[in-house]
């Protein structure tokens, strides 16, 4: 039997943090003696989740997504909150999980200090008090969210707001303000002057690696920041990174921020605002490179860049990736397209320079291989598994679940009326929930592997319906690579091999 499962939720933002009555300290001890104090604590299993500098305006938050998906496993009997602001600010959403969600798993909801109980308010969040303080903390929110904006935006029009990372080139001084970082600004310099000599990106980053230069990444995690993964990186630049740099007017000494704005209040999503709504700063911090020179980088670039290029959907898009670096291989459309490893170009040392493979040539590649796994799997599958289902036993463990319950009823019914007494109830009601337990357990193994039986059908189905399509087609198609592969890694010697989405089906080396 399933162990009494209480879920304490704790969550503290960062506003919050500010009150020590709503600290994670405090929020547990209020939740732990409140859980404590009841009844079904004997023999429950007390679980804490916290979210620790979250925002209640949204559900975005790790540890209540993991209490939500363990109540739709029904594995949580009870959840407990201080109040129900730190569950959640929306009163709608809040609302939905505790007359919809919640009752369908029979979860329990208690809001401490609302002296809120679900159990006590079947088909309705609580009246009117509750709602106002609903609607209470949603404004509070909001006029929080209102004024930190504001205070944010009076002081980015000061220019004395800026974010917490510097650009490329740059360190914070010991009074927060933006310093050339002597080491990095060099390179900064050096990227422009090159590219003001109209040297395209790509000839930027040979350049920088013919002189050990490291990647921004590299040069961050050498100085004991780690926030840039550097795995795949070599020591090589991309283009794209070069490309970056020299569109930042921050290395003018001008700064710019506010470029985006949020969509909604708690949400993460922003959006690019009209660049007269920026906050532009003139002579913020000292200029690595002057005007002139931004511009003369800015227009040699230009004369390399190809106006409104159109972007083309292809087969296999953005799953091809080089077996020897882990980068994706770029598609060069000339009279026969081909694959590239474009990441290799500036280092001729590397095993996948120079490496390419025609499009065409691939595609035909992979499709072979998968008319062999075809062959290989049997002959279109015509040894798929025999699968029995268990469910025909269901309706029989149903009726008698069914039987006993209402046994159970008429046992407390006739205890009620005096036919029998306290003890002969309480003997004659054990007997039942013993063979009820029984039954209920039997209907969840049953119903285990009538739900295995299903999914096994289904993935025959399946697995079937993929092998016909492949043995009807005449060469790849996007159905296909779309339904079946998930990357595919080339090696210079044209050898492939292919991740599959579906694991159990194909997992082969050519």
């Amino acid at each position: 039997m399933q162990t009494y499962m209480i879920a304490l939720y704790i969550r503290l933002s960062l506003e919050d943090s500010k009150y020590d009555s709503l600290s994670i300290e405090n929020q547990k001890l209020i939740l732990n003696e409140f859980a404590l104090s009841m009844p079904e604590a004997a023999n429950a299993e007390i679980q804490e989740f916290i979210d620790n500098g979250f925002s209640g305006t949204n559900f975005e938050r790790p540890s209540v997504q993991e209490l939500i998906e363990l109540v739709r496993e029904n594995k949580v009997d009870c959840i407990i909150v201080k109040d129900f602001s730190r569950f959640g600010r929306n009163s709608l959403e809040v609302g939905y999980f505790i007359e919809r969600v919640f009752p369908l798993f029979h979860t329990r909801f208690i809001s401490v200090s609302d002296s809120f109980d679900s159990n006590n308010f079947k088909g309705d969040t609580g009246g009117m008090d509750v709602a106002f303080k609903y609607l209470i903390s949603e404004y509070y929110s909001r006029d929080m969210s209102i004024k930190t904006k504001s205070a944010k935006y009076a002081k980015m029009e000061r220019g004395e707001y800026q974010s917490k990372i510097c650009p490329y080139g740059y360190r914070k001084s010991a009074d927060g303000r933006m310093e050339p970082d002597e080491e990095s600004a060099a390179v900064v310099r050096l990227i422009f002057e090159l590219a003001a000599k109209g040297t395209t990106a790509a000839q930027i980053t040979k350049e920088l690696r013919s002189r050990s230069v490291p990647t921004p990444g590299e040069y961050k995690a050498a100085k004991g920041n780690h926030t840039h993964n550097i795995s795949r990186t070599g020591g090589i630049w991309s283009s794209s990174t070069v490309l970056r740099i020299l569109d930042d007017e921050r290395y003018t000494g001008t700064y710019i921020i506010g470029k985006r704005s949020v969509i909604e209040v708690g949400g993460n999503k922003s959006r690019l605002k009209d660049r007269d709504k920026w906050y532009i700063i003139p002579d913020h911090h000292p200029a690595l490179v002057s005007s002139e020179v931004f511009e003369q980088a800015k227009q040699g670039i230009r004369r390399y860049s190809i106006p409104n290029k159109k972007q083309h959907d292809y087969l296999l898009k953005g799953r091809i990736i080089c077996g020897c670096c882990d980068h994706s291989l770029s598609r060069v459309m000339q009279k026969t397209p081909y694959y590239h490893c474009r990441h290799s170009d500036a280092d001729s040392s590397m095993c996948c320079h120079g490496m390419k493979i025609g499009i065409a040539e691939l595609e035909q590649l992979i499709f072979w291989v998968l008319q062999k796994l075809v062959e290989v799997s049997g002959e279109s599958g015509q040894g798929a598994q025999n699968i029995t289902s268990a469910s025909g036993s269901l309706p029989e463990y149903e009726t008698q679940i069914t039987a006993m319950q209402d046994e159970k009823i008429k046992l407390y019914e006739s205890f009620l009326s005096g036919e029998i007494d306290i003890a002969e109830y309480r003997a004659q009601k054990e007997v039942l929930d013993v063979s009820l337990t029984k039954a209920k357990s039997a209907h969840a193994v049953v119903t285990a592997q009538a739900k295995q039986a299903q999914e096994q059908r289904t993935e025959q189905i399946q697995r079937q319906a993929i092998i016909q399509e492949i043995a009807n087609a005449d060469g790849l198609t996007s159905a296909l690579a779309d339904m079946l592969i998930e990357k595919v890694y080339v090696f210079p010697d044209k050898r492939i091999e292919i991740v599959y989405k579906i694991k159990d089906i194909f997992d082969t080396v050519v």
